[in-house]
């Protein structure tokens, strides 16, 4: 993706306006920026490749908690992002690839999944289409259990693989499939490859 500059920057529908810090992440080498709401667990900017365009970008759309700030205040919380992370302990979790994000499913729980939920939030990418509901369904779950469904199918299609347990991977790829055609701005660079690879196995 081409670095974006602040004036080519829109928020997300419906996400302005939040107290939030930045966070960060890295997919093939190149460091993306973000704003996040840690109390409501949701992501709240497109992913930014430029520094300068996240600070402003923020000094224009996002808040903390003791109000607006400009560029430059903004400006050392996209550098502190590089740094560290209030979402993960570990830099490696926060690092990806096309390639690797192609050749496995992640593990329910990973801060990837994580990150699928916090920019999804709001566009109900959870709502399973009718044929993996009704493999959720063959599956003994009931109609309020989707999250708790699609993380047991997840462990299964992991462990066994979508040969083995088809109305799992039935599952896991309407999730998968339905969540990213949900998402907001440009997150589809991330999970886009989730998709292709669940589509490998089915």
């Amino acid at each position: 993706m081409e670095q974006q500059s602040a004036e080519r920057i829109h928020p997300l529908p419906g996400r302005v306006g939040h107290v939030a810090g930045i966070e960060s992440l890295t997919l093939d080498g190149q460091r993306y920026h973000f704003g996040f709401d840690y109390t409501s667990d949701l992501i709240v900017s497109p992913l930014v490749g430029d520094p300068a365009a996240m600070a402003a970008f923020a000094a224009e759309h996002l808040r903390q908690s003791d109000g607006r700030h400009d560029e430059a205040y903004w400006a050392e919380l996209v550098a502190d992002s590089v740094r560290e992370s209030a979402l993960v302990r570990e830099d490696a979790d926060r690092e990806f690839t096309t390639a690797g994000l192609r050749a496995g499913l992640p593990r329910p729980g990973s801060h990837l999944f994580y990150l699928l939920d916090a920019a999804g939030e709001g566009d109900d990418p959870s709502a399973l289409p009718p044929e993996a509901r009704e493999a959720c369904a063959r599956l003994g779950f009931d109609e309020d259990d989707v999250a708790e469904c699609v993380d047991a199918c997840l462990r299964a299609v992991r462990e066994d693989g979508a040969a083995a347990r088809p109305d799992e991977s039935t599952v896991v790829r309407g999730y998968l499939t339905s969540a990213v055609e949900n998402l907001p701005g440009n997150w589809a660079l991330l999970f886009a490859p989730l998709v292709e690879a669940v589509a490998g196995r089915g």
